[in-house]
């Protein structure tokens, strides 16, 4: 199967799911609860997941998955076949406060690159997608980076932990971000910010985020345009385009300034390398 096969189906998918989705916002009858605590869980979340890795198995049973809910074991990151890596919504507490900024992001990859992907927003009537090599669209327009070339002038989305207790260290990142920069935002949606990069609406990203809220939204950025990367050294045995911690997004001539920026922001906290 080819490439724009696969992202033929994985965007029909997307959609099914955006669907799902827009009828359990109308009908507000999903429950929900908290894993580890404090990350929030509905059971759309769950069903979607559900929804799309019983698909996947019907068509490509060969293929491992890696997704949010049903499959997050990190282990099969390494595969040396096929990979799907799927967050069925990235963006679940905007989804349960009846926020738009929420998508469904699903990304193929092969021997530890992504080769494909789609982020699907169905409350913003937008699907981006990219091919590897090929470049990258929303809603079938081609779309690229801004051409932003001075910090003072960027507009730069970043997020935060679940986790209360890891959110101090990193306020020295964004109080850096803000005396610099033109301004920040915290969208609550790590794919959505990754293609808000891809098409010129947001100039950098920042963030350290799990697979499936990134894989497709980084390919989709980089076909776009702009330069990906990490703050520091992958880990050995994990392919860096799915190594989620200190992600790095940038138009081109931003992307140098801003990995400066968080590393003397890190150094001033006495937390290099967070």
């Amino acid at each position: 199967m080819t490439l724009e096969q696969r992202l033929e189906r994985a965007t029909e998918l997307a959609r099914q799911a955006g669907e799902r989705m827009v009828q359990a916002r109308e009908e507000q009858g999903f429950a929900h609860h908290y894993k580890k605590g404090d990350e929030l869980v509905t059971d759309i979340d769950v069903a979607i997941d559900t929804f799309l890795a019983e698909a996947l198995e019907a068509e490509f049973p060969e293929d491992a998955r890696l997704t949010e809910e049903l499959s997050p074991e990190r282990g099969v990151i390494g595969t040396k076949g096929g990979l799907w890596v799927i967050d069925p919504i990235d963006g679940t507490v905007n989804f349960a406060h009846g926020l738009r900024h929420v998508a469904v992001s699903i990304a193929w990859c092969e021997r530890g690159k992504i080769q494909m992907g789609v982020v699907h927003a169905p409350f913003l009537g937008e699907t981006f997608t990219a091919i590897r090599g090929k470049g990258a669209w929303l809603n079938g327009e081609s779309i690229s980076v801004s051409e932003t070339d001075e910090m003072s002038r960027a507009l730069v989305a970043t997020g935060f932990p679940y986790n209360r207790d890891s959110r101090p260290p990193l306020l020295k990142r964004l109080s850096a971000m803000l005396l610099v920069c033109q301004d920040v935002r915290r969208n609550g949606s790590a794919a959505l910010d990754l293609c808000d990069v891809a098409c010129g609406r947001l100039d950098a990203y920042y963030e350290s985020v799990s697979p499936w809220d990134f894989a497709a939204g980084l390919l989709i950025a980089r076909e776009a345009g702009a330069r990906t990367g990490h703050l520091y050294r992958c880990p050995d045995g994990i392919p860096d385009e799915l190594y989620g911690e200190n992600i790095v997004v940038a138009s081109p001539a931003l992307h140098a300034p801003l990995k400066r920026l968080l590393e003397e922001a890190d150094a001033s906290s006495g937390l290099p390398g967070l």
